[in-house]
């Protein structure tokens, strides 16, 4: 398959430009694609134009990722009910500092296609506003610029727009016809969202430059509930493991719903037709065991976080259902594993010596409403430390605590407690 085929079976081919598929045929292409930095990590939403960059370096093309240190100082209201709280320059800096660092996961900057990256506001941060106005803004017309859907859409809002965020469209298109006229970047690729920025960049291109510019978009994913991709309960799902730790991140694309998960393996994932194919018929054959889920899971956390991240997750995923060492975890990761079971801090004094007995521990922790109840539940078998089964006349010491932090209780199958020792 063609690059645009690929991306067409992947369902990422919301819109293009004309002549693109000709254009990419003839040779190899450079193309970009603008990060904003409005955070030090880049979320879930961002790995579509990441993957989009890297998709095209696989196809033989050179890929830019752009940075928007400039235009991240403006904010782009494209799909924003609001304007962006602005943000101050050392802000901005710091944040594309921490997003080239995670840019580089994806992309391969060495050979004969290697990627490259930018920051806008190497030109940005010195444009005059008189030759601004005179060299670009000659070339653009309010009626024009008002028939953008990212502008209409705010316009016709209670919040409407400032001049400020009006005029992020002209940046944007500047930012295309300074890489095209520099380093002679003719594709520019993005969501859905940016297509109106997208062929302002070609207009000016043309008008400008005499040149000709492409755009390709992608669609803005949304789950099957109707609910826009990668926010949780708890917020974004970042890149970065510690704002998400691989555990977190590996466990939301597992709990990805049945209607998404085939689709999330041919957006997110480098699977092709094939393996998808098999994995769609064991889900169906199967769903119970959540086929696509687990390999969805396993192929983005590898991605993003590298082999040995991705295996510690599931390693940890599966010592929730009792099927795994306890202490092969560390007290950081049992808590995120546990973090919807009862804990309960004592001082780490105790378990010094011989310990705290195991019918105390229980009963301190909830899992047992009485001394008695505890020691008929450990003569049946039925209480657990750190999965282990005990008896009732043992004790809990310092050296059972995982990372000398934490012992997890168990009562049964599914009743479970932490115990943290606070120092």
């Amino acid at each position: 398959m063609t690059l645009l085929d690929d991306l067409a079976w992947r369902g990422l081919l919301y819109d293009q430009t004309p002549d693109l598929a000709d254009h990419l045929a003839g040779g190899v292409r450079t193309a970009y694609c603008g990060f904003d930095p409005t955070a030090d990590s880049l979320h879930v939403g961002h790995l579509l134009p990441a993957l989009g960059l890297a998709r095209l370096q696989r196809a033989g093309h050179r890929p830019v990722a752009l940075v928007g240190g400039g235009t991240g100082l403006i904010g782009d209201p494209s799909g924003k009910r609001a304007e962006r709280t602005l943000q101050t320059r050392d802000d901005v800096e710091a944040n594309a500092a921490g997003i080239r660092g995670q840019l580089e996961r994806f992309l391969d900057f060495d050979g004969p296609n290697a990627a490259r990256m930018a920051n806008n506001l190497d030109w940005l941060g010195g444009a005059g506003l008189l030759d601004f106005l005179r060299d670009v803004g000659k070339h653009f017309t309010v009626n024009a610029m008002t028939a953008k859907e990212s502008v209409r859409s705010r316009l016709e809002s209670e919040q409407g727009l400032s001049f400020t965020e009006f005029s992020y469209q002209l940046l944007q298109a500047y930012d295309f016809l300074v890489q095209y006229q520099r380093d002679g970047v003719t594709v520019q690729i993005g969501g859905s969202d940016q297509w109106g920025n997208i062929t302002a960049g070609a207009d000016l291109i043309r008008r400008a430059a005499g040149g000709q510019g492409h755009g390709l978009v992608m669609p803005l994913v949304t789950n099957a509930a109707g609910t826009k991709f990668g926010k949780t309960e708890g917020g974004a799902v970042w890149l970065d493991p510690e704002r998400t730790s691989p555990y977190q991140f590996y466990q939301f694309w597992l709990n990805t719903d049945d209607r998404d998960a085939v689709g999330y393996l041919k957006a997110f994932t480098w699977l092709g037709p094939d393996e998808v194919e098999a994995l769609a018929a064991e889900a169906e054959a199967a769903p119970r065991a959540r086929p696509a889920q687990r390999a969805l899971a396993r192929e983005v956390t590898t991605m993003v976080h590298g082999a040995e991240a991705a295996e510690a997750a599931e390693r940890a995923g599966r010592v929730l259902f009792g099927d795994g060492d306890i202490t092969s975890l560390d007290a950081k990761t049992l808590g995120e594993v546990f973090e919807e079971a009862p804990s309960v801090a004592l001082p780490a004094a105790r378990f010094e010596g011989d310990g705290v007995p195991v019918v105390d521990l229980f009963v301190e922790a909830g899992l047992a409403a009485s001394k008695g109840e505890a020691k008929r539940l450990a003569r049946g078998g039925g209480l657990r430390v750190n999965d282990e089964p005990v008896e009732a006349a043992a004790a809990v010491t310092a050296s059972d605590a995982v990372g000398g932090a934490v012992v997890v209780l168990r009562k049964g199958k599914k009743s479970y407690a932490l115990v943290r020792l606070e120092r």
